[in-house]
């Protein structure tokens, strides 16, 4: 991830979830805000709900793969946070990656 930051402070992901605009999806819930900034800031949280540590880390895996392919498409500035779901782990990471690109674009963070 070139030109993406990592979002790990607490704080930043509740003012995320406060202000930020939120899309539901059957395999993820997508965050997003601008940030005002050259950069993109990135977050990936998976909940208990989701399954067992290895369910969960593959959903991160996943999440973090997508958004990789498809970052030299998404526009600068913006603060994106997924949140997985439990059929995110059971799917192919295209299924995912297709499913994020349509979102992305439905908010307008693509070029």
């Amino acid at each position: 991830m070139r030109t993406t930051e990592t979002i790990c402070e607490n704080r930043l992901f509740r003012r995320l979830y406060k202000t930020g605009k939120s899309v539901v999806t059957p395999l993820f819930v997508l965050y997003v805000r601008k940030n005002g900034q050259k950069h993109n800031r990135l977050g990936i949280t998976t909940s208990k709900t989701v399954g067992k540590a290895v369910q969960r880390n593959r959903c991160r895996r996943v999440l973090r793969e997508a958004y990789r392919l498809l970052e030299p498409q998404i526009c600068s500035g913006y603060d994106l946070i997924l949140v997985a779901r439990t059929r995110t782990g059971q799917v192919s990471m295209n299924a995912v990656k297709d499913l994020l690109e349509k979102t992305l674009k439905g908010q307008g963070a693509m070029k």
